[in-house]
């Protein structure tokens, strides 16, 4: 790998219900140009709702323009014709200055609320205390309060810890991080 290798981002404006077809016709496309010289790799990002985007890198400028300027390319770009319509295109050289890019950074989201936190955490910790102190206190009654509510402890947040609360966090994670569900929800990401 040379030490300038070059980016190109392709973004298109996909047909309505299209969208298995364009999929197909990125896949198929970066399968044509892994077969040029100097090709890195690349990948198709999905997006249902905006632009999808065909990111491939090249090893250097000029083996990205021979792909570009080649009739592989140019047979590639006709058959997306009836599916989508490409609306821009980002060549990017070097990896600093892909990742120094001039955009800003999308902002990281808010946490969430307090009351929302406090629904999740509620829901995760009364259910094994109810069940506690139904099934297993009747036989610990006997036992110094103190050993008693140490068992409880132990018990709850082994459960919350590692059982429940991971669960819940992903059932309700759309209704806790609505932002970061807008930012990277519904992106998929597949690499060639």
């Amino acid at each position: 790998m040379t030490s300038n290798p070059v980016t190109v981002t392709a973004a298109y404006r996909v047909v309505p219900g299209r969208e298995a077809d364009f999929h197909s016709w990125g896949w198929a496309m970066l399968g044509a140009s892994a077969q040029q010289p100097g090709f890195l790799g690349g990948g198709v990002l999905v997006d249902g709702e905006a632009e999808w985007h065909v990111v491939y890198r090249f090893a250097s400028d000029g083996t990205a323009r021979a792909w570009e300027d080649s009739t592989a390319k140019g047979e590639w770009d006709e058959r997306a014709l009836g599916i989508a319509r490409q609306t821009d295109r980002r060549s990017v050289p070097g990896s600093k200055a892909w990742f120094d890019s001039q955009s800003p950074a999308p902002r990281t989201p808010a946490p969430p609320s307090k009351w929302k936190l406090w629904f999740v955490n509620m829901s995760a910790v009364f259910p094994p205390v109810l069940l506690f102190n139904l099934i297993a206190l009747p036989y610990l009654g006997g036992l110094n309060p103190i050993v008693r509510t140490l068992l409880l402890c132990l018990c709850v947040t082994a459960l919350v810890t590692w059982i429940l609360m991971p669960r819940l966090q992903r059932f309700f994670k759309k209704w806790l991080y609505p932002p970061l569900q807008a930012l990277r929800g519904r992106h998929k990401r597949r690499t060639a």
